[in-house]
């Protein structure tokens, strides 16, 4: 299942036409996939580089063109004669902000064309490298071929392009075997919901109970409670005076505890202006 296709079915069972999500994960993973639904889709700019977090395996002899398991071996399976203290040192390398190349089979778009659009085609593919940051790389176990892994990465991050690049390093390939995503910025995997719950909460008429309260979103940022008058300002894309918000750059504007209005960036002192509308 893609994330296309998760997005097309809450899409049907909560019959809302706006559904989108805050990061792709490859058909292979699975984990912590956070969709917006109606106005709230335009929060998703504010996730554009959001840390996330993962847990996999790293499958160590046999290099694939994909970087994962779902692609085609390039070459004979080769023999692994590694310790973990090694990998360990090796991970060193690959933490802190790195230039990472892509995966040839990726979204990253060539002359407008995504990458593996080209690669299935048999097009050669040049992906220029592009820096992230691994903030953490931990290797937690080896058992054989396989190495089990815990990660903490920038957004953009390529977990098959590091897989692939430490079978480089050894020189016998390697490949990304299994991958979880355990959290996406504050969405964790506590706080997810299958899509059985989602139709079952849809069933019962308790669909709300499956949403994040606003309040919990984009914990970054402040929010402030505006008073009827600050509020219907906001609504109409007017200036609003926050005098408690002096030092924000951007703001969380509520019209009671649970509705949120919109983001409101400070201009100069107290004076914010609406940065996005949600109602």
């Amino acid at each position: 299942m893609t994330s296309h296709d998760v997005v097309y079915r809450v899409r049907k069972l909560l019959r809302e036409k706006s559904v989108g999500h805050l990061g792709t994960l490859d058909p292979m993973a699975t984990g912590v996939l956070p969709l917006v639904l109606g106005n709230m889709t335009r929060l998703a700019q504010f996730y554009l580089k959001s840390d996330k977090r993962y847990e996999g395996t790293i499958r160590l002899g046999v290099e694939t063109d994909t970087y994962d398991a779902e692609g085609e071996p390039v070459g004979p399976e080769q023999p692994v004669n590694v310790t973990v203290d090694r990998l360990r040192e090796l991970a060193k390398r690959f933490t802190g902000k790195i230039q990472q190349t892509p995966p040839p089979f990726s979204a990253k778009k060539i002359a407008g064309v995504p990458a593996y659009k080209l690669a299935r085609k048999k097009q050669e593919v040049e992906l220029a490298p592009v820096e992230v940051e691994v903030k953490e790389l931990e290797i937690v176990t080896q058992a054989g071929k396989d190495v089990r892994f815990r990660a903490h990465v920038s957004g953009g991050t390529y977990l098959r392009s590091i897989a692939h690049d430490l079978g480089q390093l050894l020189t016998v390939g390697a490949h990304l075997s299994s991958l979880r995503r355990t959290s996406v910025a504050e969405f964790d995997l506590e706080g997810a919901r299958t899509l059985e719950q989602v139709e079952a909460g849809v069933a019962t008429g308790s669909e709300q109970e499956i949403l994040v309260h606003p309040r919990l979103i984009l914990p970054g940022m402040p929010s402030v409670t505006a008073d009827e008058e600050s509020a219907a300002k906001m609504r109409h894309g007017m200036a609003v005076n926050l005098a408690e918000m002096s030092r924000a750059p951007l703001v969380k504007v509520f019209a009671g505890q649970t509705e949120l209005i919109g983001i409101a960036a400070r201009v100069a002192g107290t004076l914010f202006q609406p940065k996005i509308v949600l109602v």
